[in-house]
């Protein structure tokens, strides 16, 4: 992930996607080639020459300033998340650091204990990579109940979430409405690109979803760019049929996220989830045999 070539493609990207309309553009009936604003008109929006903000596109310019930064994403109408997206991209450009593998992400005892404190809550601890840390039973049963629920504890085998969502079959159906659930992933991961732009496994998880999946690769090429916070999915549930939950993204710390679903009490989603938790707890019981009254002969074998 180039820091000059992302950068300049996220500011095309965005400037395409910024119609005259938007910003109150007279074009007086002129009939133009693509929808976007032109370089010239988004430089004159941010008070920057022509000339620079195209440097700036093709990579260039390599010191804008903050100033310069927040006057295109003023103009660019940049939300907060975008415009530090913004920032980190230049930031990347100037440091042009090597992409490095990063340390093994690991679980601390104390999130630990917080996953087992809520066994009537789906809990899923993810890493920057949307890689799954740690999950508690009912978020293993809500999310990933095909999977071995012991594969987040073993660092080689871990889910990834961003994957399954785009290469699991039953992922793709477990969501009534898949195609806001992979945006929300895809902006979410831009956003972590540019936080760290020198993380070799991160790149390595983008360059191979863009080539196994098409789907990906269009909502990449789309520059959105959004932290995952909550937003309410309508889920279809092999074991309870359809429950609508609000998932949770929770950050504990720069790099790991806590995501919880819930349901209102009294809600069918709230009901299905105590259904799932009791099948999930039902699955997990260990059978033992019933104790012999005192003096009874042992059962044959």
């Amino acid at each position: 992930m180039d820091g000059q070539s992302t950068l300049g493609a996220f500011l095309q990207a965005r400037r395409s996607q910024l119609r005259p309309e938007d910003i109150d553009l007279d074009t007086y009936g002129e009939r133009r080639r693509v929808p976007g604003l032109r370089r010239e008109e988004l430089a004159l929006l941010a008070g920057v020459s022509a000339s620079y903000y195209a440097r700036l596109e093709q990579g260039h310019s390599h010191h804008a300033s903050s100033e310069v930064l927040d006057a295109l994403a003023h103009a660019l109408r940049l939300d907060e998340a975008e415009r530090r997206h913004l920032h980190d991209l230049a930031g990347a450009t100037v440091r042009r650091r090597p992409a490095r593998r990063p340390p093994q992400e690991r679980v601390d005892a104390a999130t630990r204990t917080l996953l087992d404190s809520m066994p009537d809550v789906p809990a899923v601890l993810t890493g920057r990579r949307t890689d799954v840390l740690a999950w508690n039973p009912l978020g293993h049963a809500l999310f990933a109940g095909h999977l071995d629920p012991l594969a987040p504890d073993r660092p080689a085998d871990r889910p990834n979430m961003a994957s399954l969502i785009f290469l699991d079959a039953h992922m793709r159906d477990l969501y009534g409405s898949w195609e806001s659930k992979a945006r929300a992933i895809v902006a979410n991961l831009r956003y972590a690109a540019g936080r760290h732009p020198d993380d070799a496994l991160l790149a390595a998880l983008i360059g191979e979803l863009s080539m196994r999946s098409t789907e990906f690769a269009t909502m990449w090429a789309d520059h959105r760019v959004r932290p995952c916070t909550f937003a309410d999915h309508e889920m279809r549930h092999p074991l309870v049929g359809s429950l609508t939950v609000t998932q949770q993204a929770l950050r504990l710390s720069d790099e790991q996220i806590l995501v919880v679903a819930t349901a209102p009490a009294g809600s069918e989603g709230r009901t299905a989830l105590r259904l799932l938790a009791q099948a999930t707890a039902a699955a997990t019981t260990v059978p033992t045999a019933a104790p012999r009254p005192h003096g009874a002969a042992p059962a044959p074998r």
